[in-house]
């Protein structure tokens, strides 16, 4: 039969994307593990490959279409003993989802997003009502106890998928302690913003370009909003004296010249926010709707400013690495996010950001949490500004600021501060560090 190849979710957020290039042609006979198609997503560029063998029978979306929609179909393959006319999309077709691997040839990573293949899979109710449901869901269901028959599929033609079922449990809990609680008062509406015709009518007259908003700068906007209207941000701000930690790091970066390694301030400040997280483990959390999750290992995402919009590649377990090793491992991912070569798992999860400005002058900011992450840092430059010294006398020193913005669903006032304080005295005593 003849099957549709969807649209792939390639990333959390995706939900439309570029269909850069076609790897193959119409007529081709394609293996399951066959490259296909070259994705643009939101992030990155991304090839996905075949699940399915068979002839490529008619491609309905052309290389270079853009806005292209998660799950539509882009393309038919023809099984064994299909008609060669392939020019209509099936009514009655089953879906073939693919496995995304990065362009740039790094190791595969699993997408977001269910892959692999995409059929409707049938069971039954208690009423012999047929349900469609994934594999994967299926399994979570079995795992959990759920019973398929009272979650709602939002998958391709109603399907049960991991995300539904994953939020089911809450739904069930709250179905089964308060069964004839009454339906929650309906929230007042967010006022909508500014249409473009609207915004234009206000210029009429005066000369602009208008610049078409490419996937990531959607997405950006998308999730700054939703971070700013949902999440109770709270700001904590310090000063740090970095005349110390400028001088051990002069001295290290002279031992490992001969290594070709160098240490950024940046480094250090990823370090010491790594084991101010060890130190105040109940600060290294993020929000999950219901719940807080408390990591063990401490994730630090870094914010890395590209043409267009920023990534945040996340440093896995960077409490446990070394100056040097945390040092060549940002050089490596923050070459790769301006090339927009890293996969989804390089920049997804992470507890807890970096963003510095201190490089292009800034003396210090505010930055928008990174949900579901608990806490970002915005980091300030490095001045010599006048200080009083614990004896009262007036010296100048190196101080850079710091502000923390805080999710307080997440941590509170006082843990706030605290971890704050661990990453001061981290930087203020920076061979604490090297212990």
């Amino acid at each position: 039969m003849a099957l549709e190849i969807l649209m792939p979710a390639l990333s959390p957020t995706m939900e439309e994307g570029t269909l850069a290039k076609w790897l193959i042609a119409e007529g081709d006979r394609v293996q399951s593990g066959d490259l296909l198609a070259e994705i643009e997503t939101d992030k990155a560029t991304m090839e996905f490959e075949a699940v399915d063998e068979g002839v490529i029978g008619k491609i309905l979306v052309a290389e270079g279409t853009a806005n292209v929609k998660v799950n539509s179909a882009i393309a038919i393959l023809l099984e064994d003993g299909d008609a060669a006319d392939a020019t209509a999309v099936p009514a009655q077709s089953t879906e073939v989802a693919v496995a995304p691997t990065p362009v740039s040839g790094t190791a595969n990573a699993t997408a977001p997003n269910e892959t692999g293949r995409a059929v409707p899979t049938p069971v039954s109710s208690n009423d012999s009502t047929r349900i469609f449901a994934s594999p994967l869901a299926r399994r979570i269901a079995a795992d959990h106890g759920l019973d398929l028959a009272k979650i709602t599929g939002s998958g391709p033609k109603g399907r049960i998928v991991k995300a539904d079922v994953s939020a089911a449990p809450a739904a069930a809990a709250i179905s089964a302690t308060a069964p004839a609680a009454a339906a929650p008062m309906a929230s007042a509406p967010r006022p909508e913003a500014a249409s473009a015709a609207s915004v234009e009518a206000l210029y009429q007259g005066r000369s602009y370009k208008a610049v078409s908003l490419d996937g990531m700068r959607r997405v950006i906007a998308d999730r700054l909003t939703e971070a700013k209207q949902t999440i109770p941000h709270f700001y904590l701000r310090r000063d740090i004296q970095l005349d110390t930690l400028l001088k051990l790091r002069s001295e290290v970066n002279a031992g490992l010249a001969a290594r070709g390694v160098k240490l950024s301030v940046n480094d250090f400040i990823i370090k010491a926010c790594a084991m101010a997280l060890q130190s105040v483990p109940a600060a290294n959390a993020v929000w999950a709707g219901d719940r807080v999750l408390q990591m063990e290992a401490s994730d630090i995402s870094v914010a890395v400013a590209i043409e267009g919009g920023l990534f945040t590649p996340v440093l896995l377990d960077a409490d446990r690495k070394s100056l040097s090793t945390l040092a060549v491992e940002m050089k490596d991912l923050a070459a790769r996010a301006r090339s927009r070569k890293l996969a989804p798992h390089e920049y997804q999860g992470g507890s807890f950001s970096i963003s510095n400005l201190g490089m292009m002058g800034i003396d210090n900011f505010d930055a928008v949490i990174n949900p579901p992450q608990g806490a970002i840092l915005a980091v300030g430059a490095g001045k010599q500004r006048p200080v009083v010294d614990a004896d009262g006398a007036l010296s100048v020193a190196t101080v850079m600021s710091v502000t923390m913005s805080v999710d307080h669903r997440v941590i509170d006032g006082a843990l706030g501060a605290e971890l704050l304080d661990a990453i001061v005295h981290n930087l203020e005593y920076p061979l604490s560090m090297l212990a």
